[in-house]
């Protein structure tokens, strides 16, 4: 064998030994997590116990990044189109999963762009309605809203929120439609709520459970499946008649495609020891929420439910002809 031959096997051997060791020493640096919202929102609240937790499993810092913009597709797309190492996330709300139907020009597919790491927690929503609207229950304000719906008005926090995609549903789900006042965020609808200037809304438990707790709005009842830990005695819409009607803000966790096996494997392990983390479990029940079961927390099961939320949300949104530019 020529030593030229000799020199080329052992560079070979250099460069294969390099990379196992490279996977095997990931994560070697910071990871950054993008949150495709301003700090301090829900979502943001949601993803910085989550970094926090996954940075003691990995024994390596991951860093809260907050990009917002678009309703989160800014984001989307900036880590979509990232280099697939590992080293940058995303972590979005059930955005994911309506931003094809919203957008007439998405710049990312979320069902092929994206390698899926695993869910993360719910976040139930509550109907709720100001102080000076008449009824006091879920019932009475079903006969209310039949007849008076051409004068009754729904806020909610702008295009393609979660109060938005709940008013939709809803609206869909009794079939009625209702005037709809946009504000820019939720604090803003839930002043003009309070104050009598709109008459009804469906918001995350982390935006309404305060005001519920306090007497300042009226609340008919919960959309999860089950009833919210926080708000033991409202009952679910399911409960009151409304079958099958159930929303829920779902987080994901999702990483660039071609993302190494080796990282999201990693990756997904320390998202399971996060989620499963007795302190996530008690900071997610104080904002009215909690974390998803263990099968959620799979690429197979974020995947699963992403194709689902997809299917739900497409043709209610076509129907109700919202679009953002």
């Amino acid at each position: 064998m020529s030593l030229r031959t000799w020199i080329r096997l052992i560079v070979a051997w250099m460069l294969a030994a390099a990379a196992v060791a490279g996977a095997q020493e990931y994560p070697a640096r910071q990871i950054v997590m993008v949150i495709p919202f301003a700090a301090g929102g829900p979502t943001d609240t949601v993803g910085r116990h989550i970094a926090q937790l996954m940075t003691k499993a990995l024994k390596q810092q991951v860093i809260v990044e907050n990009t917002a913009g678009a309703g989160g597709t800014v984001a989307s797309n900036k880590v979509a189109k990232s280099r697939p190492d590992g080293y940058t996330i995303l972590l979005h709300h059930i955005g994911m999963s309506t931003a094809p139907a919203l957008y007439r020009q998405l710049p990312f597919n979320p069902l092929t762009d994206f390698e899926y790491i695993g869910q993360v927690a719910d976040v139930p929503m509550t109907l709720i309605a100001g102080k000076k609207l008449q009824p006091n229950n879920f019932k009475e304000f079903m006969a209310y809203l039949k007849q008076n719906n051409a004068k009754m008005t729904y806020g909610n926090a702008g295009l393609g929120a979660a109060s938005h995609l709940c008013g939709l549903l809803f609206m869909s789900a009794v079939n009625v439609d209702v005037q709809t006042v946009s504000y820019k965020g939720t604090a803003p609808a839930m002043t003009d709520l309070i104050g009598g200037q709109i008459d009804f809304m469906c918001d995350q438990t982390t935006n309404t459970t305060g005001h519920i707790q306090q007497g300042l709005v009226k609340a008919y009842g919960v959309t999860s499946a089950k009833r919210v830990q926080s708000l033991p005695n409202i009952p679910t819409l399911q409960e009151q008649g409304l079958k099958n009607f159930e929303v829920v803000v779902w987080h994901g966790v999702y990483a660039p495609k071609g993302t190494p096996k080796a990282a999201l494997d990693k990756l997904n392990a320390a998202l399971k020891a996060a989620v499963a983390d007795k302190s996530f479990a008690d900071a997610m029940e104080k904002l009215g929420s909690a974390p998803v079961s263990a099968d959620k927390v799979t690429p197979e099961g974020l995947q699963k439910h992403l194709k689902a939320e997809i299917d739900k949300w497409t043709p209610i949104i076509r129907k109700a002809g919202v679009f953002a530019d």
